[in-house]
């Protein structure tokens, strides 16, 4: 059985919605997405990433590795496993372990050196199977995670048996490879270098974290593969992930580029998935969809016409209260789409659903959904910084644009001559962050992006603010953790449309961390990470300050949760 879509769209958007239906038929786009016609969209690269349309029936095929490894973790009798990685390779991961309550599954994603230890405090790495992820095999996070644990490893049970706490999947040929074969990994899973990694979840880098934590990765596959085969259909009126393409495609064309998501408890950790998907695949070449998570939901009357709202449900929750705003939301003329799931067991069709719906999107949209130009830009940025470090043992010097009471402001002369011009002659911590967040207008969002522990205390502060800003300013809001977001909707931020408000939140760390065998500190690493995205935002012509809290992050968060209010 499907999971099941429904849609409510004013009558304009509908009329809209019929004429890309029909175009799509006329110019066969849904056949042409299959042949792997990179036409489709740019007519660039994309034929050479399109290795998500069949991986489902190709790791079918392929699935004893599943079942063997699922048993083979299960007869080790680890108490508990823990996944290093960032973005595509560790977000599906996440959702998974939230949606079956894994509780002895951990996600690593965050080089805030606090995260790191308070990870550490929740296992026992002698007992414990790391799985590293990265496509690369390259990327910084993971790498510098595999070090921190495998000398943790290391010293615990010894370096001889260590390389068998450790499981990697990359793709064939990769450095990661290279070290899993030296230290003796347990086992290597390949993925196939045509899957990028925010596609890539119902190949190995999804399914072998599954297949560790107990879920039957093969019936979930088997599940996914009812939605594969219904998005193959050549009617795009008939075809689940075209309509839902089509639908996101058109209200980003009529100005409704907030995609807004609303998921029943029992599912709520996938919104984190699609924000990644949506805003990697879509945000680029000044358009972009900004997925918008995890919001509190308003009155009709507090939305303007940028929204497009999603509702995805899982049967037997009760949340009905919802039910009712979001039929409200449908009855003041909101476009909804509403997509009703049986059981857990079957979000694999929606990961296809939405990974094909994304392509679609992007044939629309006119833009190649595989490639994320702006994330390297950040990497370059961060790279130049930790260089500097290891040349001369300190981070590059910085001057704040004002202090006050242990907080600093940071921002680009442009910014800051916009924002004196509305503080005037009385500035201060808050004089600025109102004139910041004043600079907001019609059909903007705001984004509070955090490189702080990413703990439910934080989580909850962070919250609060957003939330002041919503219904302060009536604008669409979004929250990320750093670095993990950098590898999400940060390329839509830096590469979509200048129509964000960035307030970053940095501070000083309690702790720090060694990264072992290089010559710099995770403290180090995040500082880096998001004094590069800063620049990159900057130098993008963003509307961005950066309030660095020093240690004391609860009582200057509640201070801002104060000022915004």
């Amino acid at each position: 059985m499907l999971n099941e879509l429904s849609f409510a769209l004013p009558q304009i958007l509908k009329d809209e919605v019929d004429k890309e239906l029909a175009r799509l038929k006329n110019e066969d786009v849904i056949g042409r997405i299959w042949n792997k016609d990179p036409d489709v969209w740019t007519g660039e690269d994309e034929s050479k990433w399109l290795g998500w349309l069949d991986i489902v029936e190709r790791e079918l095929a392929e699935s004893t590795k599943f079942t063997d490894f699922a048993a083979e973790v299960s007869d080790a009798r680890f108490e508990s496993l823990v996944l290093l990685g960032m973005g595509g390779s560790s977000l599906c991961p996440e959702v998974l372990a939230e949606t079956f309550g894994k509780n002895q599954f951990h996600i690593l994603d965050s080089t805030v050196p606090a995260q790191i230890e308070s990870l550490e405090s929740k296992i026992d790495v002698a007992k414990t199977l790391f799985i590293v992820a990265s496509k690369s095999g390259s990327t910084l996070e993971p790498n510098t995670f595999f070090q921190h644990f495998y000398r943790r490893v290391s010293d615990s049970v010894g370096g001889i048996t260590a390389g068998s706490h450790f499981a990697a999947i990359t793709d064939p040929g990769s450095k990661l490879e290279t070290v899993a074969q030296r230290d003796d990994f347990r086992s290597v899973f390949f993925g196939d270098p045509a899957v990028g990694g925010r596609f890539s979840a119902l190949s190995v880098f999804g399914m072998i974290p599954a297949a560790a934590m107990g879920i039957d990765s093969v019936d979930f596959l088997r599940r996914a593969l009812n939605m594969v085969n219904a998005c193959k259909s050549h009617l795009p009126n008939e075809n689940p992930g075209a309509l839902l393409g089509s639908i996101l495609g058109v209200c980003h064309a009529q100005g409704r580029d907030k995609l807004t998501i609303f998921t029943s408890p029992g599912i709520n950790d996938v919104g984190a998935w699609l924000e990644q998907l949506i805003a990697e695949s879509t945000g680029k070449q000044g358009v972009s969809i900004i997925p918008v998570d995890r919001e509190k939901i308003q009155p009709p009357g507090k939305y303007g016409d940028d929204r497009l709202f999603v509702r995805i449900k899982l049967s037997g929750t009760n949340d009905s209260d919802l039910d009712r705003q979001i039929d409200s939301l449908a009855k003041s003329g909101q476009p909804v789409v509403t997509v009703n799931m049986t059981r857990p067991q079957d979000l694999g069709q929606e990961f296809f659903r939405w990974e094909f719906a994304t392509a679609v999107a992007g044939s629309i949209m006119k833009i190649n959904p595989f490639n994320q130009p702006d994330v390297e830009s950040a990497k370059i940025e961060a790279k130049k910084i930790t260089s500097e470090y290891e040349e001369t043992g300190d981070l590059p010097s910085e001057k704040p644009v004002y202090a006050e009471n242990g907080m600093k402001l940071y921002t680009d002369q442009a910014n800051l001559s916009a924002l004196d011009e509305i503080v005037g002659k009385d500035p201060s911590i808050s004089s600025y962050i109102k004139a910041h967040l004043s600079r907001l207008n019609e059909n903007d969002y705001f984004a509070l992006l955090a490189y702080i522990e990413m703990n439910s205390e934080n989580e909850d502060l962070l919250q609060e603010i957003r939330h002041n800003v919503l219904e302060k300013h009536q604008a669409a809001t979004c929250l990320g953790f750093g670095p993990r977001f950098l590898h999400s909707t940060g390329q839509a931020y830096k590469g979509g449309a200048n129509n964000g408000v960035f307030l970053q939140v940095t501070s000083d760390d309690s702790v720090d961390l060694i990264v072992p065998g290089q010559e710099y500190t995770f403290g180090v690493v995040k500082s880096a990470q998001a004094r590069g995205d800063f620049q990159v935002l900057l130098d993008r012509s963003r509307r961005a300050l950066r309030i660095h809290l020093g240690q004391d992050v609860i009582p200057a968060l509640e201070q801002i949760i104060s000022i915004t209010s």
